[in-house]
């Protein structure tokens, strides 16, 4: 590979002349840099990124670490996160965690070698169940930046992005409570994250100020069997008229076991679910959503860190809150 010295050689000027110009320095005529610019692309020039993190002490690199790429809510935080990288002339490099303490804790010491210039991440589920948060603590102490995004650590001081989880939830169960519906469940498979319970606790504060209604929330876990445990609540309790589900595939399921039962929706029953618009344009009829804005979500935890990588000093950590939008379709009246 060509190097910086043998270009200069070649053209007989300095090494700095070469590199001002391949940076469109003012210093240097338009004539010198077109040659410069000529014989580079000639030999196929390249600048070595790890020489110019050494000297930088920056690598203009970003480490994503998300808990499912098989998400399409975090795959979408993703290519925000990615978007926003590019304009500020930053690279990323993704890490998945499936879930485990472990993997997240391994993949945070894999780039905190020098790799990245500091981390965007979801919190595993196996570290908000365990409440362990050391790991972040020590990569922040390492000089590494963090913004976490919907999944957060409150005990870690950092830059956070979040959503209204509890706000929209309870907005939400408060509408279907204006439709006059007496039985309304809460559905989730998300129950052990943090925005999962904060989810339920919005349903249960509406419910409970409404002085007549009974909560009611149906836990499905990872081993349970989704469809079979919504289908079984269907049958045992009759009389529900509405649901508000934690996440997309509770939402889908329980709209599709509701027409499957004969149910008219929304005549019948309501559903509302946190889910994405082509969640909704892939049900029949198309389903009420809490829109989440993740490709905002990740776009703003880009600028933070990149803010927070040229500011290093600077302890005025922030938490942004991007608010849902809930988009009525054909599920709700």
């Amino acid at each position: 590979m060509v190097t910086l010295k043998q270009l200069a050689k070649e053209l007989s000027v300095s090494i700095s002349t070469v590199s001002k110009a391949l940076n469109n320095s003012e210093e240097i005529g338009e004539d010198t840099i077109r040659r410069v610019k000529e014989l580079a692309e000639l030999y196929n020039y390249r600048p070595n990124k790890v020489a110019l993190s050494l000297k930088n002490n920056k690598t203009k690199t970003i480490g994503v670490l998300i808990p499912n790429i098989l998400n399409r809510f975090l795959a979408k935080v993703l290519f925000g996160i990615e978007r926003e990288a590019t304009k500020h002339g930053y690279n990323i490099i993704t890490c998945i965690s499936n879930e485990s303490l472990d993997k997240e804790k391994e993949s945070l010491q894999l780039l905190a070698n020098g790799s990245v210039d500091g981390f965007i991440l979801s919190v595993a589920q196996e570290s908000q169940m365990n409440n362990e948060v050391e790991h972040f603590k020590r990569t922040i102490k390492q000089g590494l930046p963090i913004v976490m995004f919907d999944r957060v650590a409150h005990d870690v001081l950092c830059d956070k992005v979040i959503v209204d989880d509890f706000d929209a939830t309870y907005n939400a169960t408060k509408k279907l409570i204006e439709e006059g519906r007496k039985h309304i469940i809460f559905i989730s498979n998300i129950n052990d994250i943090s925005v999962g319970k904060l989810r339920e606790r919005g349903y249960n504060k509406a419910m409970l100020e409404s002085g007549s209604l009974e909560p009611f929330v149906l836990k499905i876990k990872k081993k349970d069997d989704h469809a079979k445990k919504i289908k079984s609540l269907f049958k045992k309790r009759t009389a529900i008229d509405a649901v508000i589900a934690a996440d997309s595939s509770s939402g889908i399921i329980a709209l599709n076991t509701a027409v499957s039962s004969g149910l008219k929706v929304p005549k019948d029953i309501s559903v509302i679910a946190f889910a994405s618009k082509s969640d909704s344009n892939h049900t029949l009829p198309k389903l009420t959503t809490i829109r989440q804005h993740a490709k905002v979500i990740g776009a703003h935890a880009a600028e933070l860190l990149i803010n927070r990588i040229q500011n290093p000093n600077s302890e005025d950590f922030k938490t942004k809150i991007i608010k849902t939008t809930l988009i009525k379709n054909k599920s709700t009246l």
